[in-house]
């Protein structure tokens, strides 16, 4: 049986607010739409499949911001969605900064396993009152640094790890609809004639995608993609058919565990009694169906009078 996807609910929890602050990351937060991010603006991956880079260069389990990658709706060991490093930057001096998606990926063809920290931020307002360029620097600042002790330590400099702060603006100014700009460090030389190795200096990359509407030749590939997935005013239904159609997205996963959970549910009641019995089955949908306790508890027709019963149950397990 062919249910829907995380990304697939996500849209459809975000429906019309997609460009709000949590809904956004949430959706921005799959590894199939960092993928597309990837290939699209980082060098690196450019001449790499989606797939491929979602499912063999997307590292760990990294996360959204200081909440959860899904509030909406409990994952667990569910690999469709980042969860795992830590979004959040402290220093004595400087305070602590957040990051709205934070995670680590590997460089493809490289002669050792090198990270590549990458930040994703979701912007709204273009003119926050300062140039966000310089807060893109700086974030990719602070993220070099916060690598000593981690990633190198005393004078081993040779062990820093690149980063890219990629920021996506949703309502950029009309001059800068539909259009991509990455910012680097390059070697000018300014006597003589020589070259440094580029992963020497090639540490930071902030990129600044300014997304648009339908109307000119450069809405195609990721721009289309985000204003698609973000847009406030299509509905849901007619996001899915595009994200599908038109970038090969998969809205549906096939849940080869369903029988398995029957089984579970009927092994449940007959074992552990009735109220426990269902309480296991709740559970076992959840894990197995990717469900929250209401979608379950609505599958097992739970009357609703009893449901804070399970609820309570559920957060003491």
């Amino acid at each position: 049986m062919e249910v829907e996807n995380t990304l697939a609910k996500h849209i459809t929890i975000a429906d019309n607010k997609a460009a709000y602050d949590t809904a956004c990351k949430r959706l921005l937060a799959n590894k199939v739409i960092l993928a597309w991010i990837m290939k699209s603006c980082l060098e690196e991956y450019r001449d790499f499949e989606v797939d491929e880079i979602a499912k063999k260069y997307i590292e760990g389990f990294p996360q959204i911001t200081k909440v959860t990658v899904n509030p909406d709706e409990e994952i667990k060991q569910y690999s469709e969605q980042i969860k795992g490093a830590k979004t959040e930057d402290s220093t004595i001096k400087e305070g602590t900064i957040t990051y709205d998606i934070r995670f680590y990926a590997l460089v493809p063809q490289s002669e050792e396993l090198v990270s590549l920290i990458i930040n994703v931020e979701a912007q709204n307002n273009f003119y926050p009152g300062y140039p966000i360029v310089k807060r893109g620097i700086y974030y990719c600042s602070r993220m070099i640094s916060s690598q000593y002790g981690v990633e190198f330590t005393d004078a081993h400099y040779e062990h820093i790890k690149k980063v890219y702060s990629i920021w996506i603006c949703a309502n950029p100014p009309k001059y800068r609809e539909n259009t991509i700009t990455r910012y680097v460090i390059q070697e000018e030389n300014l006597v003589g004639d020589i070259a440094e190795r580029k992963e020497n200096y090639d540490l930071l990359t902030v990129v600044m995608i300014c997304l648009g509407h339908d109307g000119d030749d450069r809405y195609t590939g990721i721009l289309k993609l985000l204003d698609v997935l973000l847009s406030s005013e299509k509905e849901p239904e007619e996001k899915k058919k595009i994200l599908q159609n038109d970038f090969h997205i998969k809205m549906t996963k096939i849940l080869e565990s369903e029988v398995q959970a029957v089984c579970n549910l009927s092994k449940g009641v007959e074992e552990n009694g009735i109220k426990k019995g269902i309480l296991v089955s709740i559970q076992n949908l959840m894990e197995s169906m990717d469900w929250t306790a209401e979608q379950a508890m609505k599958a097992l027709k739970i009357p609703e009078t009893e449901q804070a019963i399970y609820v309570d149950n559920l957060k003491k397990q």
